[in-house]
């Protein structure tokens, strides 16, 4: 099929969703005026979830992409768990999402939350040219009507408003003594799957890199591995000085922040003697790899800093969680399975999105590029999806967004945020889990990305550099990372206002 090419902008309120050009092919039409689900007697239309649900499904491609260089993958086809596929539960949690955006619209009073006539307006806006950047075929294939299109923009604004006044009343007080960080450097040198002369010379490695530190305490600890081998790369983390408070960071499944459950007991054994400068006495060995470490503050300020957001963060979560499951559970909800079973998210269905390279502004609206959609199976490009984050006031004319780099603010979940990484396993970097330097967008909360990746993102600041530990699922698309642990070295670039 031929990319389409029409340049186009959409103005929408900060915080909603610049849905832009989405198309697809392959699947029976779906009538998108039929009722899935009611919530407490609000209707929500079909057209409306496939939206949603398309919008969803780009995203995801466009991980997958991102992280596999490029290439296309079948995931949505794959069977999840309980017999459902990966597709199905793409359908059935983008419903659960809009079931809780509608409760949020319905306790919106009770938190003094509003839509403006100004909101109202910019909405309309974007409904009405999301409806002209798109051909008649792929509305007609979202099933989607312009005024579906204004209510899913209008839901997604009050989830956006409802955040901060539902965890307003979290306890924000974090003793240094529950917070307290301490951070070093080390090197971690594999050793899995290797021969035992294979092994032997990995532990002389490591020994020249401890000789060579301890020659030279204050020398460029980089420099030192890398003169032994130019794939050994000193990494640096941070953990827990209170051992009471690690014990309870390793029983916290939550805990968005490297803690010392991240690391080998034998390291933090190690680390637990040493002072401020202080290199480890030994080559530590752990089951799969020797380290060599060098302790650089017992009492790590900023790291402590961050630590206290992060729990103060991880709060705010567990407070959101709680309570918009509770209003799910005590909600009357009732879901038309049939019409449920007609939305489909398939392999041989495929959604992409690329930004747009032209825009236009509007006298009431931020204006913000529209993605752009191409029907090419096998896109060559990674596409970029954008979301926008966070609306408390009514919007001003700007210029297409572009990220904040100042250093005071702090990745919040919900947050919109340029990133570069690369990923790597057993400190080797693999195909495909790299930014190159090119960065990318992500949606801090959205799920895009696997394990907790954005999680460990939260309270990190622009120009910050985070050691991102994740577990590929073991069912991954690509075999040689499924059941693998990665470490991602992430640089947070900015993030979107």
């Amino acid at each position: 099929m031929k990319t389409m090419t029409k340049k186009t902008a959409v103005v929408a309120l900060a915080g909603v969703m610049a849905a832009g050009m989405l198309t697809g092919c392959g699947e029976k039409a779906l009538d998108g005026t039929k009722t899935v689900a009611t919530v407490d007697g609000a209707e929500i239309p079909l057209g409306m979830l496939s939206l949603s649900v398309r919008e969803g499904q780009a995203q995801a491609e466009a991980m997958y992409k991102s992280f596999m260089g490029g290439s296309d993958y079948s995931i949505w086809d794959t069977e999840a768990e309980k017999g459902k596929t990966y597709g199905e539960q793409a359908v059935e949690q983008a419903l659960k999402d809009i079931e809780l955006m509608c409760i949020l619209k319905e306790k919106a009073a009770d938190y003094d939350v509003e839509i403006t006539e100004d909101d109202e307006k910019a909405i309309a806006d974007a409904a009405a040219a999301f409806m002209s950047a798109n051909t008649e075929d792929t509305l007609k294939t979202l099933a989607v009507t312009e005024d579906q299109v204004k209510t899913y923009l209008e839901l997604e604004t009050y989830k956006s408003r409802m955040h901060d006044p539902i965890i307003a009343d979290v306890d924000k007080n974090v003793s240094d003594e529950e917070a307290q960080q301490s951070s070093f450097n080390y090197v971690s040198i594999s050793t899995s799957d290797l021969s035992d002369d294979e092994i032997k010379q990995k532990k002389e490695d490591a020994q020249k890199i401890l000789d060579g530190l301890n020659a030279d305490p204050d020398g460029d600890f980089s420099e030192i591995a890398k003169s032994v081998d130019d794939s050994y790369t000193v990494l640096s983390g941070s953990f827990d000085t209170n051992e009471d408070a690690s014990e309870e960071d390793s029983d916290d499944e939550d805990e968005t922040t490297a803690s010392s459950s991240n690391y080998p007991d034998e390291v933090m054994k190690v680390l637990r003697t040493l002072k401020d400068g202080e290199v480890g006495p030994d080559v530590i060995e752990a089951d799969s790899a020797y380290y060599v470490v060098k302790l650089d503050k017992v009492n790590d300020e900023d790291a402590t800093a961050t630590k206290k957001e992060s729990i103060i963060s991880t709060r705010e979560n567990e407070l959101y969680t709680e309570t918009t499951d509770k209003w799910l559970d005590e909600a009357d909800i009732k879901v038309e399975k049939k019409v449920l079973k007609t939305l489909k998210v398939t392999d041989n269905h495929k959604f992409t999105t690329q930004t747009a390279a032209e825009d236009t502004t509007d006298e009431t609206a931020e204006v913000t590029e529209t993605p752009e959609v191409t029907e090419e199976a096998d896109a060559t490009e990674t596409p970029e999806v954008t979301e926008e984050a966070d609306a408390t006031a009514t919007p001003e004319v700007t210029e297409a967004p572009s990220y904040d780099t100042d250093s005071s603010l702090e990745v919040k979940d919900g947050d919109t945020v340029n990133i570069d990484y690369v990923g790597k396993i057993d400190d080797v970097a693999f195909d495909g889990g790299s930014t190159d330097g090119n960065g990318t967008d992500l949606v801090i909360g959205s799920g895009s990305y696997i394990d907790n990746f954005e999680e460990q993102l939260i309270g990190a600041h622009p120009g910050d550099k985070v050691e991102v530990k994740v577990t590929f699922p073991d069912d991954y698309q690509a075999t040689d990372l499924a059941g693998k642990e990665a470490v991602f070295d992430v640089t947070v670039n900015g993030i979107y206002e």
